[in-house]
Parts: C-alpha cells; structure tokens; sequence
C-alpha cells in the first residue's frame, strides 16, 4: 500500500467514525427519554395502621359497596403512557388528553363496564420533531384518526371488597381501538379507593404490527416490537 493509498484509507475509517458518531449522537437526541411515567398508587401501601391514641395496630376499614358501586368519570391528572424500548433505553410517551368513564359493581363484576379514549394530537414525548413523527401517517395518522379508544367487555378477579390503603388486583379485558384498527387485549389492573376518588393502575402490550405499523428501526439503534401502553387514571364520582 503506497502512501497516498494509506492517507485514503486513514481519512476514510475518519469520516466514517466521525459520521457515526454523529449518526449515534443525532439518534440518541431523536429517540432519548424524556418522560416518566408518574403512578397514581401509593409506592406502597399497609396492610394496617397505627390507632394515635392507644399506638396499636389496627385493621384498615374495608370502603363499602354504596361507596365504591356506580358511575366513576377520568377527572383530572388522568394519563396515558406508551413506552417504546430502543437499543440503548425505554422512551415514554405520554397523553394528557384522557376521559371517560367506568360503572362499578363489585356486588356483580359482570354488570361492570368501561371506557375511554384519548386525543392523539395530545401525544408527548418531550420532542416535538419525534411527537410530530409520529402523529403521521405511517405511524398514529392522527389527522385521519384522532382519537384512540379503549372499551372493556369483561373484568376478572374484582374482589367484592377494597381495603383502605391496600390495591384490588383484578384482568380488565376488552377492545383497544387505534388508527380505526381493533385489538383485543388484556389489562393487569390495580385500583385503590382513596379520598373519595378510585385510582386506576393497568398495563398491557401490544405490538407495532397490530396497529399495521412498520417497527422504526434505524441503522443505529433497534427497537422491540412490543408497545406496553399504561393507564394512570384518576376517577370521580
């Protein structure tokens, strides 16, 4: 190899290093995180609390039928997360735009029912070239479907009583709506009753194919094809 040869070759293996890493610099900034998924549950919850007067342990009062059974709407500080796991980390996408509502009945779990949508213009990821991506046409095609919706047709497992303090854990199944496509899943849900309100924790996963979109692979970073979507909602009476 003469000299000029190796000066071309050096300068290549140059340029391609600096354009990779810029290729990796730019794709980190478009696909980076920078959302956290906020729950409505307590971190943690006890199973009994401390009487001020005595200092001894007491059983939380279990909320009652008349409190619990009825029509709950998504009030405010409701959301609805997407989460997306790349090469290099999960990135979050998060919905505001929540409502909707569910009927209670924990005397008759089968005379309950849901549902629910959210404005897809409301979309944010904390990267308004990424948001605005992804609200196209071969993604979310929000212009065509504005809104996604989700309606429940069963619930599993609803125990017939909530315990202060403490989550009832139940299956939410139903039909999840997204570009005029329908999808039949399965939500893991949490619920406490608090301070008059019922708070609502449920995921479940989906796949880019379901909604007949392509995975947004790129040459530097990969991504998985599951979709896990989270609902953080709050609901009042």
């Amino acid at each position: 190899m003469n000299k000029k040869t190796k000066t071309w070759v050096i300068s290549g293996v140059a340029a391609i290093a600096i354009l990779g890493g810029g290729g990796y610099y730019f794709a980190n900034s478009f696909m980076g995180n920078n959302v956290d998924i906020e729950q409505v549950l307590p971190a943690s919850t006890a199973a009994s609390t401390t009487d001020a007067g005595t200092g001894t342990a007491v059983a939380n009062e279990a909320a009652s039928a008349e409190q619990l059974n009825g029509d709950w709407t998504i009030s405010e500080g409701s959301k609805v997360y997407f989460s997306v796991t790349t090469s290099q980390e999960t990135v979050n996408f998060v919905d505001e735009q929540v409502s909707g509502t569910w009927t209670i009945n924990v005397d008759d779990a089968s005379q309950m029912k849901a549902d629910g949508q959210i404005e897809m213009s409301g979309i944010d990821s904390g990267n308004g070239q990424r948001d605005n991506h992804v609200k196209e046409a071969d993604f979310f095609d929000v212009s065509t479907h504005p809104q996604a919706t989700f309606t429940a047709t069963s619930f599993e497992g609803v125990p017939a009583e909530w315990t202060a303090g403490q989550t009832a854990e139940f299956k939410m199944n139903g039909t999840l709506t997204v570009k005029g496509v329908e999808k039949e899943v399965t939500f893991d849900a949490k619920a406490a009753y608090e301070n008059d309100q019922v708070l609502l924790s449920a995921t479940t996963m989906v796949t880019f194919e379901d909604f007949n979109m392509e995975n947004p692979h790129s040459v530097v970073l990969s991504t998985e094809n599951d979709i896990q979507v989270q609902l953080e909602l709050k609901l009042s009476k």
